[in-house]
């Protein structure tokens, strides 16, 4: 195990506390209006999502790519509910552990184990207040669809089941569950693009 000598972690502490000036200065421009403060920060927060997933999603680029777009999505869709009180990174960090934990859901057998170890506390790390936020966020946008998307989606999406499962328990096809998640993931999508600004 490397060890870590105290100059090094005053130095990352440092590194974080820049990023987070820096992005949190940025962002709160943008919600003021300013466009090319808007633009920067999703620069620079590509920049940082890239490297904060890539760490715990090693061996998965093309995931890794897709995370961070959806990420981006997100963070523009709920930049209503950052707390300005709170660091900008804690509530990024957030949204990006909730698409992680998504994508874990998503992958099966042994391939989802590939997550290193050391990062599974902070890949799993809880913070109420922002999981309250997105939870609601989250069930406005899901209310949207009619139960015959929705369902299917909260079934497997956020509760874990199987398409089986979810076939089973809904009296549909396997097929038919399969095609009413595609739609309405495909639905809030369209919804969350037309929300972005050009």
């Amino acid at each position: 195990m490397q060890r870590t000598e105290p100059g090094d972690e005053t130095h990352a502490q440092q590194a974080r506390e820049a990023v987070e000036s820096a992005l949190r200065g940025l962002f709160l421009k943008g919600l003021r209006g300013d466009e090319a403060a808007y633009k920067a920060f999703l620069q620079q927060l590509s920049r940082h999502l890239r490297s904060f997933l890539a760490r715990r999603l090693f061996g998965w680029p093309d995931d890794v790519e897709d995370l961070v777009q959806e990420c981006l999505l997100a963070m523009h869709n709920q930049r209503h509910t950052y707390d300005s009180d709170q660091p900008l990174t804690a509530w990024v960090h957030a949204i990006a552990r909730y698409k992680m934990i998504d994508l874990l859901r998503a992958k099966s057998g042994r391939e989802a184990l590939q997550v290193p170890l050391d990062d599974a506390q902070d890949l799993f790390a809880d913070d109420s207040a922002q999981a309250g936020d997105a939870q609601r966020d989250l069930q406005v946008l899901l209310s949207s669809l009619p139960d015959r998307q929705r369902l299917p989606i909260v079934h497997t999406k956020l509760e874990g089941l199987s398409v089986a499962e979810t076939a089973q328990r809904m009296g549909m096809s396997e097929s038919a569950v399969k095609v009413n998640v595609h739609r309405g993931l495909k639905a809030l999508a369209a919804r969350l693009k037309g929300s972005l600004p050009s």
